[in-house]
């Protein structure tokens, strides 16, 4: 299957399915001689792994990273790093009754379509797991990108149309919805455990923030930083739209209040969200994501099956009722790769 990779220099692969033997990925172009030891990689696969919470699946997955490859006395060698979970709470029981039956806004109808087969059993790559193998390699990148003095943090903004209206970052952790407004927390908490019990879904926002980059980052033309970040966000499964900056709250106003003015002292103002023709500008760059609601419900919904007969579908198993909260260490991830291979290829150029 083609489309496994991503990035340039700092180049990532991962493999496996959801109930499969294991996931994991192979990353190329790590920086040799960095300090890296795998408590602080799992420290990442923790925030991701399932079964943290009343809101998330049930599904038990210690997801333990185990490196093969491209480390030695706990440093970095410069040669690909191999890391692998091992899958080992797998039901695929659950999937027999809709194996031959397409859920709808999963997808099943698709794969079958491009390749001619589909793993039924939890959606095989179309799944969420596929995703612990960018945590692992966001973990490398983000060591890489904490000694350029560069830090990524994302968080829940809104939950089935419940919103934050503060920014705490100490919350951020202290709260199952991983959101940064503790007084919205117990809303978003109730909302998602009654979905949870009518076996129905939502979706939510997620907003991230880079602090720390260097002006300078970014290709001009097909290779912009805002469009490689773009590119990694909507590669996420339940991600359907992205914004940077002001977004589309920028189309509602002027270019004269838009435009980011600048003094003698730098920018007056950044509704650009820190990246402008592409290129970084040095300001903190901001961007928010659109969580569609999981896809795998409950409720029961008109579908066909692989032989165009039309039916009612009742999914079954283990799944979160709402992504946005382990969605944000992927997020994560996916960013420090973005940025990790932007750094390296600005430094390929200038030295």
């Amino acid at each position: 299957m083609a489309g496994n990779s991503f990035g340039e220099v700092f180049r990532i692969t991962t493999f496996g399915e959801s109930h499969g033997e294991a996931v994991g990925v192979i990353v190329d172009g790590v920086t040799p001689g960095i300090e890296i030891d795998r408590d602080y990689i799992q420290k990442q696969m923790d925030r991701r792994k399932p079964g943290q919470s009343s809101i998330t699946t049930s599904r038990k997955e210690y997801d333990i990273v185990n490196i093969l490859s491209g480390t030695f006395e706990g440093k970095t060698t410069g040669t690909p790093v191999f890391m692998i979970l091992y899958n080992t709470d797998m039901r695929p029981e659950a999937y027999d009754d809709i194996k031959h039956s397409f859920r709808p806004g999963h997808a099943d109808f698709t794969y079958l379509q491009k390749y001619g087969i589909r793993d039924y059993r939890g959606s095989g790559r179309a799944s969420g797991r596929e995703t612990a193998g960018r945590v692992a390699a966001g973990a490398l990148a983000r060591k890489l990108l904490e000694n350029r003095g560069v830090s990524v943090l994302a968080y829940t903004t809104e939950v089935g149309g419940i919103k934050s209206n503060q920014f705490v970052e100490s919350a951020i952790e202290e709260n199952p919805v991983r959101t940064c407004d503790p007084d919205a927390a117990p809303a978003m908490v109730e909302m998602i455990e009654e979905l949870a019990r009518l076996g129905d879904s939502c979706g939510g926002i997620v907003e991230c923030r880079v602090r720390g980059a260097i002006p300078g980052l970014g290709e001009p033309v097909f290779d912009k930083l805002d469009a490689d970040l773009a590119k990694a966000m909507l590669s996420i499964g339940a991600v359907k739209g992205i914004e940077f900056g002001t977004g589309f709250d920028g189309t509602r106003i002027l270019g004269s209040e838009h435009n980011d003015g600048m003094d003698k002292n730098g920018f007056l103002s950044n509704h650009s969200g820190g990246i402008i023709g592409g290129i970084s500008t040095g300001q903190e760059i901001v961007f928010r994501i659109a969580v569609k609601p999981t896809s795998s419900i409950s409720v029961a919904q008109k579908t066909i099956d692989i032989h165009g007969n039309e039916k009612e579908i009742v999914t079954t198993g283990r799944h979160d009722p709402c992504i946005c909260p382990r969605i944000v260490p992927v997020v994560e991830a996916m960013t420090c790769l973005v940025l990790e291979d932007h750094f390296k290829r600005h430094l390929a150029m200038h030295g």
